[in-house]
Protein backbone atom coordinates (compact mmCIF):
# COMPACT_ATOMS: atom_id res chain seq x y z
CA UNK A 1 0.00 0.00 0.00
CA UNK A 2 1.33 3.40 -0.99
CA UNK A 3 1.13 5.99 1.77
CA UNK A 4 0.73 9.72 1.31
CA UNK A 5 3.30 12.22 2.54
CA UNK A 6 0.86 13.24 5.28
CA UNK A 7 0.65 9.65 6.46
CA UNK A 8 4.42 9.18 6.40
CA UNK A 9 5.29 12.40 8.24
CA UNK A 10 2.08 12.77 10.24
CA UNK A 11 2.47 13.66 13.93
CA UNK A 12 -1.01 14.97 14.71
CA UNK A 13 -2.02 14.41 18.34
CA UNK A 14 1.43 13.40 19.51
CA UNK A 15 3.30 15.15 22.34
CA UNK A 16 6.75 16.69 22.26
CA UNK A 17 9.10 18.42 24.66
CA UNK A 18 11.55 21.02 23.36
CA UNK A 19 14.25 22.43 25.64
CA UNK A 20 15.90 25.76 24.95
CA UNK A 21 12.58 26.88 23.49
CA UNK A 22 12.65 30.56 24.39
CA UNK A 23 14.47 31.72 21.25
CA UNK A 24 16.17 30.78 18.00
CA UNK A 25 16.14 27.20 16.79
CA UNK A 26 14.21 25.92 19.80
CA UNK A 27 11.40 28.43 19.44
CA UNK A 28 11.21 27.71 15.73
CA UNK A 29 10.99 23.96 16.34
CA UNK A 30 8.13 24.47 18.79
CA UNK A 31 6.17 26.41 16.18
CA UNK A 32 6.86 23.84 13.45
CA UNK A 33 5.76 20.89 15.58
CA UNK A 34 2.66 22.70 16.78
CA UNK A 35 1.75 23.63 13.20
CA UNK A 36 2.06 19.94 12.31
CA UNK A 37 -0.59 19.11 14.91
CA UNK A 38 1.50 18.19 17.94
CA UNK A 39 1.05 19.25 21.55
CA UNK A 40 4.35 20.80 22.61
CA UNK A 41 5.78 21.50 26.06
CA UNK A 42 8.14 24.43 25.52
CA UNK A 43 10.87 24.50 28.16
CA UNK A 44 13.46 27.10 29.10
CA UNK A 45 14.46 29.36 31.97
CA UNK A 46 12.96 32.56 30.54
CA UNK A 47 9.31 32.09 31.40
CA UNK A 48 8.18 35.41 29.97
CA UNK A 49 9.28 34.36 26.50
CA UNK A 50 7.72 30.94 26.89
CA UNK A 51 4.44 32.50 27.92
CA UNK A 52 4.47 34.69 24.81
CA UNK A 53 5.19 31.64 22.67
CA UNK A 54 2.36 29.64 24.25
CA UNK A 55 -0.07 32.54 23.94
CA UNK A 56 0.66 32.95 20.23
CA UNK A 57 0.80 29.27 19.25
CA UNK A 58 -2.03 26.74 19.60
CA UNK A 59 -1.07 23.50 21.30
CA UNK A 60 1.91 24.90 23.22
CA UNK A 61 2.36 24.73 27.00
CA UNK A 62 5.09 26.70 28.76
CA UNK A 63 7.20 24.98 31.43
CA UNK A 64 10.09 26.64 33.20
CA UNK A 65 13.10 24.33 33.23
CA UNK A 66 16.77 24.79 34.02
CA UNK A 67 18.29 21.71 32.42
CA UNK A 68 21.15 21.92 34.87
CA UNK A 69 18.77 21.03 37.72
CA UNK A 70 17.55 17.43 37.89
CA UNK A 71 14.36 18.35 39.76
CA UNK A 72 13.42 20.72 36.92
CA UNK A 73 13.98 17.95 34.39
CA UNK A 74 11.75 15.53 36.30
CA UNK A 75 9.06 18.22 36.52
CA UNK A 76 9.35 18.80 32.77
CA UNK A 77 8.81 15.13 31.92
CA UNK A 78 5.95 15.02 34.41
CA UNK A 79 4.33 18.04 32.80
CA UNK A 80 3.94 16.20 29.48
CA UNK A 81 2.25 13.21 31.12
CA UNK A 82 0.13 15.33 33.47
CA UNK A 83 -1.15 17.61 30.71
CA UNK A 84 -1.40 15.18 27.80
CA UNK A 85 -1.03 11.66 29.18
CA UNK A 86 1.82 10.71 26.88
CA UNK A 87 5.24 11.68 25.52
CA UNK A 88 6.36 10.84 22.01
CA UNK A 89 9.23 13.16 21.11
CA UNK A 90 11.96 14.81 23.16
CA UNK A 91 14.21 17.45 21.61
CA UNK A 92 17.37 18.28 23.53
CA UNK A 93 18.05 21.73 22.16
CA UNK A 94 19.21 23.81 25.15
CA UNK A 95 22.84 24.80 24.75
CA UNK A 96 25.56 27.33 25.38
CA UNK A 97 28.96 28.08 23.95
CA UNK A 98 32.30 29.21 25.24
CA UNK A 99 33.48 32.55 23.89
CA UNK A 100 35.97 32.11 21.05
CA UNK A 101 39.32 31.79 22.77
CA UNK A 102 42.54 29.84 22.51
CA UNK A 103 42.22 26.59 24.46
CA UNK A 104 45.31 27.32 26.51
CA UNK A 105 43.60 30.36 28.02
CA UNK A 106 40.24 28.73 28.78
CA UNK A 107 39.44 28.10 32.43
CA UNK A 108 38.36 24.76 33.85
CA UNK A 109 35.13 26.30 35.12
CA UNK A 110 34.15 27.66 31.71
CA UNK A 111 34.93 24.37 30.00
CA UNK A 112 32.90 22.43 32.56
CA UNK A 113 29.94 24.83 32.33
CA UNK A 114 29.57 24.27 28.58
CA UNK A 115 29.94 20.49 28.82
CA UNK A 116 27.44 20.36 31.68
CA UNK A 117 24.70 22.09 29.69
CA UNK A 118 25.44 20.75 26.21
CA UNK A 119 26.18 17.14 27.13
CA UNK A 120 25.40 16.18 30.72
CA UNK A 121 21.96 17.76 30.76
CA UNK A 122 21.03 16.07 27.49
CA UNK A 123 21.81 12.73 29.09
CA UNK A 124 19.65 13.56 32.09
CA UNK A 125 16.68 14.69 29.98
CA UNK A 126 16.94 11.64 27.72
CA UNK A 127 17.31 9.30 30.69
CA UNK A 128 14.27 10.70 32.48
CA UNK A 129 12.15 10.55 29.34
CA UNK A 130 13.29 7.03 28.46
CA UNK A 131 12.39 5.75 31.92
CA UNK A 132 8.78 6.75 31.35
CA UNK A 133 8.71 5.53 27.75
CA UNK A 134 10.03 2.14 28.89
CA UNK A 135 7.60 1.95 31.79
CA UNK A 136 4.63 2.73 29.56
CA UNK A 137 5.97 0.64 26.65
CA UNK A 138 5.15 3.54 24.35
CA UNK A 139 8.42 3.99 22.51
CA UNK A 140 9.37 7.39 21.21
CA UNK A 141 11.91 9.55 19.45
CA UNK A 142 14.70 11.47 21.19
CA UNK A 143 16.42 14.12 19.07
CA UNK A 144 19.68 15.66 20.28
CA UNK A 145 20.55 18.96 18.64
CA UNK A 146 24.28 18.70 18.05
CA UNK A 147 26.27 20.78 15.55
CA UNK A 148 28.56 20.42 12.58
CA UNK A 149 31.23 21.15 15.18
CA UNK A 150 30.46 17.81 16.74
CA UNK A 151 31.90 16.39 13.52
CA UNK A 152 34.66 18.85 12.58
CA UNK A 153 36.78 21.41 14.41
CA UNK A 154 35.61 24.99 14.73
CA UNK A 155 39.10 26.52 14.60
CA UNK A 156 39.94 29.29 13.78
CA UNK A 157 36.64 30.15 15.51
CA UNK A 158 38.11 28.55 18.62
CA UNK A 159 35.57 26.85 20.92
CA UNK A 160 37.15 23.84 22.61
CA UNK A 161 34.35 23.21 25.11
CA UNK A 162 31.60 23.58 22.52
CA UNK A 163 33.30 21.18 20.10
CA UNK A 164 34.01 18.66 22.85
CA UNK A 165 30.43 18.79 24.14
CA UNK A 166 28.81 18.42 20.73
CA UNK A 167 31.19 15.61 19.75
CA UNK A 168 30.28 13.89 23.01
CA UNK A 169 26.59 14.38 22.30
CA UNK A 170 26.90 12.59 18.98
CA UNK A 171 28.67 9.71 20.72
CA UNK A 172 26.01 9.66 23.45
CA UNK A 173 23.34 9.53 20.74
CA UNK A 174 24.83 6.34 19.32
CA UNK A 175 25.16 4.71 22.73
CA UNK A 176 21.63 5.50 23.88
CA UNK A 177 20.28 4.36 20.52
CA UNK A 178 21.98 1.01 21.02
CA UNK A 179 20.69 0.61 24.57
CA UNK A 180 17.09 1.65 23.96
CA UNK A 181 16.37 0.28 20.48
CA UNK A 182 14.78 -2.84 21.99
CA UNK A 183 12.28 -0.55 23.73
CA UNK A 184 11.34 1.09 20.40
CA UNK A 185 12.99 4.34 21.48
CA UNK A 186 14.88 5.92 18.63
CA UNK A 187 17.73 8.31 19.44
CA UNK A 188 19.15 10.46 16.67
CA UNK A 189 20.94 13.77 16.45
CA UNK A 190 20.50 16.78 14.22
CA UNK A 191 23.69 18.65 13.33
CA UNK A 192 22.95 22.11 11.97
CA UNK A 193 25.52 24.31 10.34
CA UNK A 194 25.30 28.05 10.94
CA UNK A 195 21.73 29.26 11.45
CA UNK A 196 20.43 32.45 13.08
CA UNK A 197 20.21 32.09 16.86
CA UNK A 198 21.28 33.91 19.98
CA UNK A 199 24.59 32.05 19.90
CA UNK A 200 25.33 33.03 16.30
CA UNK A 201 23.78 36.51 16.26
CA UNK A 202 27.17 38.31 16.29
CA UNK A 203 28.10 36.38 13.14
CA UNK A 204 24.98 37.10 11.10
CA UNK A 205 25.60 40.66 9.92
CA UNK A 206 26.34 40.61 6.16
CA UNK A 207 27.47 44.23 6.40
CA UNK A 208 30.40 43.10 8.55
CA UNK A 209 32.03 40.51 6.26
CA UNK A 210 35.39 40.72 8.01
CA UNK A 211 33.94 39.09 11.11
CA UNK A 212 31.84 35.94 11.50
CA UNK A 213 29.68 36.36 8.42
CA UNK A 214 32.72 36.21 6.19
CA UNK A 215 33.90 33.08 7.98
CA UNK A 216 30.52 31.43 7.38
CA UNK A 217 30.20 32.34 3.72
CA UNK A 218 33.77 31.37 2.86
CA UNK A 219 33.62 28.00 4.63
CA UNK A 220 30.12 26.99 3.46
CA UNK A 221 29.94 25.63 -0.12
CA UNK A 222 26.46 27.19 -0.50
CA UNK A 223 28.05 30.52 0.49
CA UNK A 224 25.41 31.52 3.04
CA UNK A 225 24.06 30.67 6.47
CA UNK A 226 20.99 28.49 6.70
CA UNK A 227 17.46 29.81 7.13
CA UNK A 228 15.46 28.36 10.00
CA UNK A 229 12.79 26.84 7.75
CA UNK A 230 15.52 24.72 6.15
CA UNK A 231 15.65 22.64 9.34
CA UNK A 232 11.97 21.73 9.14
CA UNK A 233 12.28 18.69 6.89
CA UNK A 234 14.96 17.03 8.99
CA UNK A 235 13.06 17.84 12.17
CA UNK A 236 9.82 16.27 10.93
CA UNK A 237 11.72 13.29 9.56
CA UNK A 238 13.19 12.49 12.98
CA UNK A 239 10.03 13.33 14.92
CA UNK A 240 7.71 11.20 12.78
CA UNK A 241 7.40 7.58 11.75
CA UNK A 242 9.18 8.52 8.53
CA UNK A 243 12.36 7.63 10.46
CA UNK A 244 10.93 4.50 12.11
CA UNK A 245 14.00 2.45 11.10
CA UNK A 246 16.58 5.14 11.86
CA UNK A 247 18.42 5.25 15.16
CA UNK A 248 21.89 6.28 16.26
CA UNK A 249 22.25 8.57 13.24
CA UNK A 250 23.38 12.16 12.85
CA UNK A 251 21.55 14.18 10.21
CA UNK A 252 23.56 17.18 9.03
CA UNK A 253 21.87 20.30 7.62
CA UNK A 254 24.86 22.47 6.90
CA UNK A 255 24.98 23.84 3.35
CA UNK A 256 27.82 21.45 2.59
CA UNK A 257 30.08 22.45 5.51
CA UNK A 258 31.07 18.88 6.39
CA UNK A 259 31.25 17.71 2.78
CA UNK A 260 34.63 19.36 2.29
Amino acid sequence: MTRTADEIFGVTGRVAIVTGASSGIGEHMVRVLAAAGMHVVAAARRVDRLDELAASTDGVVAQRCDVGIEADIEALIGCAYDRFGRLDVVINNAGVSDAPANAETETADEFARVVDINLNSCFLVARSAAREMIATQSGGSIINVASVHGLVASAPNNQAAYVASKSGLIGLTRELAGQWARHNIRVNSLAPGYFPSELTEPMMDPDDPAMGYGYITKRTPMRRPGELHELDGALLLLASDASSYMTGQTVTVDGGWTAQ
